[in-house]
Formats: C-alpha cells, structure tokens, sequence
C-alpha cells in the first residue's frame, strides 16, 4: 500500500468522524432540549395552579369557622328576653307600684259609671237639706219622697229615716257634714254583706240566673275574660238550650276570651248539658264553670222547678256545686227587681247579685232594697259595655262614689 493510499485513508475516516460531529451529535443535542423543554411547560402550570387550589379550600373554610361562632350569639340573645319574658318574679316586683295609678283609674271610672244615679238619689236628697236647721216631720215626709221614687223600697226606707231620727238631734241637721256621714255609714251598713268562701277544691261551678234580657249572657262573658285574665282556666256551658241566639253569643265570648264552650242540641235539656261541662272541666283541670241558663219568669213555677233540677244535676256532676248561683238583676226594673230577688232566693237560694246597667238609671236605690230586705251580697255591678265595665263590688268604695261631689256641694251651699 502506497502513502497515497494510506493518506486518503486518514483523511476518509477523519471526514466520516467530522460529519459524525457535526450532523449527528449536534441533532441530538436540541431533540435533547426539546425534549427537556416539553416537560416544563406542564410543570409551570402545574406550578401555577397548585396555589390556586389551596386558596380556593382556604376561602372555603373561613366562612364554616365563622359559622359556629354565629349560631351560638343568636340563642344566647333569645335565651335573657324570654327568661324576662316569662319570669314571675320581676312582675311581682312592679306590680304594687303599678297598683296606685290603676285604683285611682277605677275609682274614677266608678264615678263618672255612677252620675246618673248619684243626680237621682244623692243630688236630690242634697237639695233637701241645704239651708235645713232641724228634721222636722216636713223634711222628713221630703226625704222618704226622694227614697221611695228611687227605689229605695218602703221597708229600707223607713229603716234609714229611723237611723236618722236616733243619730240627728235639732243641733246636728244644722251641719251637713254630720247629715252625709250618718247617710254614708248607714248606707255602707246596710250594703256591706259578706260573701260566702270560695270552695277549696275545682272547678268551681257558678250557675248564672235571671229574667229575659237582664243581660246574663254577657254577664257570663264579661266574668269570663276577667277570670281568664287572672290566669284561671274558665269552661262555659250553654245551658240555655231554648235560644240559639244564646249559644252563638256564648261561643263568640269563648272566641274571645279562649274559654271552652261545652254545649248541647238546640232543645236539649239544660241539666244535661250542665252535667257535661261539670265533668269535662272536672277531668280538663278547669278552674271554673261558669253555666248560662234560659231567661224565665220568677212567677211562672214550672220553669223555676227546672231551676232547680238544673242544681240537683250538678251537684250529681260534682259534690257541692253549684258552688255559687248568681242571680242577674237590670236596676233599671227598680221595684221589680226587689221582687225577682225574692222569689229566685227561694227557689235557688241565690248567693250573689249582680246588678246590670246602674249607669243608666236614676233610680240605683234599688240595690239597698235588694240587701237589705233579701240580705243578699251584691257581688258585681255593671256601669258600661265594655269589659271592665264589670266591676266586682266593693261596699265602701261603691257609697264613696256615690256621695261624691254631691256632699261637698251640699256643705259649700
């Protein structure tokens, strides 16, 4: 082999290496980077969305943490204002400072309830003795005038012009102040009756009576919500089963007063349906059963004789009751309500009055006949429509209202 040969050789195998270098491995080397680069760009997403993620949770949790704190603020605020709510104490903590401007309001009430009475009893009989020196047999004659057109009734009547005569010598008619306190303290005498006990056990029944159109219905009514409003369970039974006019009123009064209404078939007999409120209340642990009965004339005997089936039911129902009979009088009937207290007395052996409508008359008189000739306690009077206009009785309190004013205007004359 010659040099020549072996020189091209050389130079082959030196070119060969070269376009090894030069194409081969120099191609590798960006199809490396390449290949390193594709990686890189998941990566970086990658890489961007791994704190997104996170922060995305992280918004999510504060709202749940901030939650359990909210729940517990809301009952905590809820929790005082229903204990003050509901607490008896406090309430009977204020109730003797709100008791003083509540009397004088009813006092007033009671007053202004009594005008028209106080005009036709009282204001006349201060006419009388203004300028009077001594009782003689004219004034006298004068003052029984007054009492008898007021209803006062013969027999009270001539009890109190008795009173006078004894307490009044010539000297004292000269002083009014002497004339109206021997007035009011007889007056208060003969109205100041005491009430029978309230049973201990309940309900209690009270059966309500009366002559048509007296008002016992509402009467029923007005006791009720007074009742409910001292927080006593009150069940009221219609008993007046001739009148459906009488039922639906009563229901209306159970509406209002959110009193239960036992009730029966329009004709039904009354005692039964007596019977079934005393047993409803009995096992419903009622306070009180308040029984409505049917109008009737104290001078026609059968239905009073149903009266008194009605009270020998009940007390089958229950032993003892009724525990009170409430016998309803309109003083505006005057006389004849003196004699429907009679007769209902013997009958029923009435415990209680209650005299409707004394704001509407003149002739309130009526109600000292009715005590003292029956002895009967008023227990309730009526001088309004409205609710309140019911007003249990208070003896003192009552003739107070009923001299006042008219007193002072007879002493400052």
């Amino acid at each position: 082999m010659t040099t020549t040969t072996l020189l091209l050789i050389v130079l082959g195998a030196i070119a060969l290496f070269a376009c090894y270098w030069l194409f081969i491995r120099r191609g590798a080397r960006p199809v490396e980077r390449i290949g390193e680069a594709r990686p890189r760009p998941p990566e970086r997403p990658a890489e961007r969305l791994e704190p997104r993620a996170p922060k995305e949770p992280a918004a999510v949790p504060p709202p749940k943490a901030e939650a359990p704190p909210v729940a517990p603020k809301v009952p905590a605020k809820l929790e005082p204002a229903a204990e003050a709510a509901l607490a008896p104490a406090p309430l009977k903590e204020a109730a003797p400072a709100a008791l003083a401007p509540l009397r004088e309001a009813e006092v007033a009430a009671l007053k202004q309830g009594l005008t028209t009475t106080r005009g036709g009893l009282i204001g006349r009989l201060g006419k009388l003795f203004r300028g009077k020196k001594e009782l003689d047999p004219a004034l006298v004659a004068q003052i029984e005038e007054v009492m008898l057109t007021s209803d006062v009734g013969v027999k009270t009547t001539q009890k109190l012009l008795d009173r006078l005569k004894e307490k009044l010598g010539k000297a004292d008619i000269g002083d009014p102040r002497v004339v109206w306190s021997t007035l009011r303290e007889e007056t208060v005498r003969i109205l100041d009756l005491p009430a029978g006990a309230e049973p201990p056990g309940k309900p209690q029944v009270i059966m309500v009576v009366g002559v048509n159109g007296v008002g016992k219905t509402t009467t029923i009514g007005k006791l009720a919500s007074r009742l409910s409003a001292e927080g006593k369970k009150v069940v009221l039974a219609a008993g007046d089963t001739f009148r459906a006019a009488a039922v639906q009123q009563l229901e209306i009064w159970g509406r209002r007063t959110g009193c239960a209404v036992v009730k029966g078939k329009e004709g039904a007999d009354p005692s039964s349906v007596i019977f079934d409120a005393v047993k409803a209340a009995t096992q419903d642990g009622a306070d009180v059963v308040i029984a409505d009965t049917a109008g009737r004339l104290h001078t026609k005997q059968p239905l009073m004789d149903e009266l008194k089936k009605v009270k020998r039911v009940a007390a089958k129902a229950l032993e003892g009751a009724p525990h009170q009979t409430l016998l309803v009088l309109d003083s505006t009937n005057g006389q004849n309500a003196i004699a429907q207290a009679q007769m209902f007395k013997e009958a029923l052996d009435v415990s209680g009055i209650v005299l409707t409508k004394l704001d509407g008359t003149a002739k309130g008189g009526v109600i000292l006949g009715i005590c003292d000739e029956h002895r009967i306690p008023v227990r309730f009077i009526g001088i309004g429509e409205r609710v309140e206009d019911l007003r249990e009785f208070h003896a003192r309190e009552f003739v107070e209202a009923l001299f006042f004013q008219a007193e002072e205007e007879s002493i400052a004359a």
